[in-house]
């Protein structure tokens, strides 16, 4: 079984790499779109801005079109992290207004705690509070992973949304949808919590 860890000069990629592979993972590094079209499942990370990311995903030739063809009509599963997750969404409004995959209905937004004494970006272990959906967000346990961000995933449907967590409010910790599933925390950061989903992702057969 391959999995493609997806580079395309945006991603935390050697973090990443090190622990799909602490979990017995056959990891592919790749910029290919052959490559992902043939993967079995497919990491995207994701670190900085949203619209660099989208347009460092965009610039790789024929990537957002392997992508979507292997994990939405292909149906293989597919976890976003991060700044990954966030591209699900149709659009982010990090500085600009930018157009992301559009796989899951929202927009990605700064955080604004209700109480102006909590610091933002979101930085640091947290909470994650699954929403008891079924599907992709089974994966996500009860437990606390390690957070990194100042712009947070709006769902437009609630059923999509697959863990919350709270910093001055509630934030959406995890996203899902059949075979797609996105972390906001890292779980190559989150020591035993993180391997262990990376774990049952490697285990997932939706």
């Amino acid at each position: 079984m391959t999995i493609a860890l997806i580079d395309y000069g945006a991603g935390n990629l050697h973090s990443v790499h090190n622990a799909l592979k602490a979990v017995g993972a056959d990891v592919a590094v790749t910029a290919d779109p052959a490559v992902v079209a043939g993967a079995d499942r497919i990491v995207l990370p994701g670190v900085g801005a949203f619209g660099a990311c989208a347009r460092g995903l965009r610039g790789v030739e024929g990537m957002v079109e392997a992508l979507d063809h292997r994990v939405r009509r292909d149906g293989v599963p597919f976890l976003g992290i991060c700044v990954g997750m966030q591209l699900l969404a149709t659009r982010g409004l990090e500085f600009e207004d930018v157009p992301g995959l559009g796989w899951i209905a929202g927009e990605v937004r700064l955080i604004e705690p209700a109480d102006n004494t909590i610091k933002v970006p979101h930085m640091g272990w947290n909470d994650v509070a699954p929403m008891g959906h079924p599907g992709a967000a089974e994966l996500v346990e009860p437990g606390e992973a390690y957070f990194l961000h100042s712009y947070a995933f709006h769902p437009e449907r609630g059923h999509d949304i697959a863990a919350m967590t709270d910093h001055g409010g509630g934030i959406v910790a995890a996203v899902a949808h059949e075979n797609i599933l996105g972390v906001q925390f890292h779980p190559e950061k989150s020591q035993r919590y993180g391997l262990d989903l990376l774990s049952r992702f490697l285990d997932w057969n939706p």
